[in-house]
């Protein structure tokens, strides 16, 4: 049920039902960053990015498909418009927010993630992101002969994304998540940073509560992706607070959400009344 109705938000907003206020507009006072919320389906929102940036999110996912050389942001492929391009979108705001706050995305955090989820074959997909990232170097995180040089902005590529797209590289602006296989392999952190994990196929569907079992599992695989370096996300997984109590709890890094607003009231809740 929650898919469908993912399906038919995104829907609504590509058909005009929803109306897109324009990214241009004087930039909002930064908010206080909140680390362990990733921006899921981003630019189903009315203003993607701008919308995440206001609500303090850390982590941000666009998907993209390669159309006549262009790459454009949609959840769909019948959905891309040309003027939805992950530059006009994504990158060119985040160099004029990197600008405006002396090398940040918010002036109170180094870290802010910008996932790209390649929807189209991957290799095509990921030479010509290749080329658009290169030109905002000046933005990234960039590895060099195994050697981080942080960016305000680092790359994680997600979706057909796969390691061997970038292992061999010397240089290169982005990373790859992970799947199951990265909790027990030894691939630097540097390479594979996050591990990200489908909720459904793990733990099947979510009643309320976990049982002893899937609890244990949790912890568990909480405890391999920290062991090495690595954070944890799970994703195709329910988006509302009691859920999100039970990832907290579990230490899970990312918590996916589309619900902006009420993630980060949540979220502010939570690191209030751990402070007390």
């Amino acid at each position: 049920m929650q898919k469908i109705l993912h399906c038919i938000i995104i829907l609504l907003f590509f058909s005009g039902c929803i109306t897109a206020e324009d990214n241009s507009q004087q930039p909002h006072p930064p908010a206080t960053p909140i680390m362990r919320g990733h921006a899921h389906n981003d630019y189903v929102h009315p203003r993607p990015l701008f919308d995440a940036l206001d609500n303090g999110f850390c982590s941000v996912e666009a998907d993209i498909f390669l159309v006549n050389d262009a790459l454009l942001v949609a959840h769909f492929r019948f959905l891309v418009r040309q003027d939805r391009t992950l530059e006009s979108l994504y990158l060119e705001p985040l160099r004029e927010r990197a600008r405006r706050f002396e090398g940040k995305i918010f002036p109170d955090t180094e870290r802010f993630y910008l996932w790209i989820d390649l929807k189209t074959d991957a290799t095509p997909t990921y030479a010509a992101l290749k080329k658009a990232l290169e030109k905002y170097a000046d933005i990234l995180t960039r590895y060099e002969n195994g050697t981080v040089i942080p960016g305000a902005v680092t790359v994680i590529l997600t979706g057909s994304a796969n390691l061997n797209l970038i292992r061999d590289e010397p240089v290169r602006y982005a990373c790859v998540d992970g799947g199951l296989s990265a909790l027990d392999s030894n691939v630097s952190a540097n390479l594979i940073p996050v591990v990200s994990l489908d909720w459904m196929r793990e733990f099947s569907r979510f009643k309320g509560e976990l049982s002893p079992d899937q609890q244990e599992k949790l912890t568990e695989q909480v405890r391999k992706a920290h062991e090495r370096g690595r954070k944890l996300r799970y994703w195709n997984a329910p988006d509302y607070e009691t859920f999100w109590k039970i990832l907290y709890d579990a230490d899970v890094d990312l918590i996916n959400t589309d619900r902006l607003k009420p993630f980060r009231q949540f979220l502010t809740e939570r690191t209030k009344n751990v402070a007390e």
